[in-house]
């Protein structure tokens, strides 16, 4: 078995959440280290003293559990194994290969004296049913790729390699544990990446919706992968694809009428496909907000990868992209502060990020460079514009000794990740 690879932070919230009467849901991209991260969790039962008699943990893509693929034989199969004494802790893995599954955990929960850890690799296992079933009775732990600062502990470096050199590897490999293996190595941790983004793209997409057509999936995430940190909204992304003639429009005479109808079409299932992309967490979605009148705007937002290394991996890594593969960094360090992230718009100009916790707020711009004039210009004026008194920040690759602006931090992005 290989070696564990401990993720203290993950660990920490299955441990603060023991024995509270919750179901516990590990949801991330496969291959992020949620197996490895249950591994850890039933370590962790062993040694503070509990037997293992009442840890019962099944991976359900193995196929020793290929008979219980519908949730009586799952209830029956763990019923019998759960012990008379004492409480028993159920630990399934990639549970959404057993249909209706739901219906068994709840079962468990009302019938026996469990506690229950589950993981996903696709969100259609909080979808609706589950959640009303559920409601209010799980806490879900969303799992990403590693961080920078995890990056830096996982993968051994030269002594001498500077922390921007590191940096510059975590631009281009990405955050995604298996790569360890390969130290670096470009073919390798490429055919690595290929094999994951397939198992993902044929199990937790196409497996699931049977009228989804491979080839217009593909050309939606490429051209999401390109567009990343730019505002689209599908009928955009519709009316470049239809334009391209990659969207079949309607039959019919009127031409006019027939761009406006394919133009719709086309929107709709463009739509359809980012929200399967967003259910297997390959992309997540940004909304904007209005700032000053604080509310959701409906129309456009943006997606942003869930790591880099896939976008490298279809697109190639070019360092032109900087800029965007940065901002694509920052909003994911945020969703792991736990922070809901958004848009902002302020007047006719932007803001990269709104960032808000309970009782926190952050409004964040991200740029490659402050050196420039007219950059520093572009990037301060809609933090300046914002009239209320929570932290603003700007983060860049310059290590400046200018650490504020009018009361407007400005931070070297590395110092931030690592803080």
């Amino acid at each position: 078995m290989p070696e564990l690879i401990n993720r203290p932070e993950y660990l920490k919230q299955l441990i603060q959440n023991r024995d509270v009467d919750l179901v516990k849901i590990v949801t991330g991209i496969r291959r992020c280290g949620k197996s490895s991260l249950l591994d850890l969790f039933h370590q962790h039962l062993s040694d503070s003293g509990v037997a293992d008699s009442n840890i019962i943990h099944m991976n359900m893509e193995s196929l020793r559990y290929r008979k219980l693929s519908d949730y009586l034989a799952f209830y029956d199969y763990v019923s019998e194994r759960i012990p008379k004494e004492g409480k028993a802790y159920l630990i399934f893995d990639e549970l959404q290969a057993v249909e209706h599954w739901e219906k068994a955990i709840e079962s468990f929960r009302l019938d026996y004296d469990v506690d229950i850890y589950i993981t996903g690799s696709n969100a259609y296992l909080l979808s609706t049913e589950f959640s009303t079933l559920l409601s209010g009775r799980y806490v879900e732990i969303r799992m990403l790729p590693l961080s920078f600062k995890e990056f830096l502990t996982f993968y051994e470096f030269v002594p001498s390699a500077a922390v921007e050199e590191k940096f510059q590897r975590y631009l281009q490999f990405g955050g995604m544990p298996i790569l360890r293996e390969y130290r670096f190595n470009e073919a390798r941790s490429n055919q690595a990446l290929e094999g994951i983004y397939s198992t993902v793209v044929l199990r937790d997409i196409l497996q699931r919706n049977h009228q989804a057509d491979q080839g217009m999936l593909q050309k939606i995430i490429l051209f999401l992968c390109s567009n990343i940190g730019s505002i689209t909204s599908p009928n955009s992304i519709g009316n470049v694809l239809s334009n391209e003639g990659e969207i079949p429009g309607n039959g019919g005479n009127n031409i006019a009428r027939n761009n406006i109808v394919r133009r719709n079409v086309a929107g709709k299932t463009v739509s359809k496909y980012i929200s399967m992309l967003q259910s297997a967490f390959i992309f997540y979605p940004v909304g904007r907000y209005d700032v000053k009148g604080k509310q959701l705007l409906k129309t456009l937002g943006k997606n942003y990868i869930i790591d880099m290394g896939f976008r490298n991996m279809l697109l190639g890594y070019r360092d032109a992209d900087r800029g965007h593969i940065i901002e694509n960094i920052v909003f994911l360090e945020l969703l792991r502060r736990d922070y809901r992230v958004y848009i902002g718009k302020v007047g006719e100009t932007e803001v990269d990020f709104v960032a808000e916790r309970p009782n926190d707020k952050l409004y964040i711009q991200v740029t490659e460079s402050m050196q420039s004039p007219e950059t520093r210009e572009r990037e301060l004026r809609p933090l300046r514009m914002i009239p209320d008194n929570y932290e603003k920040i700007v983060l860049s690759m310059d290590r400046s000794y200018i650490t504020s602006y009018d009361g407007i931090k400005s931070l070297y992005l590395i110092d931030w990740l690592l803080s």
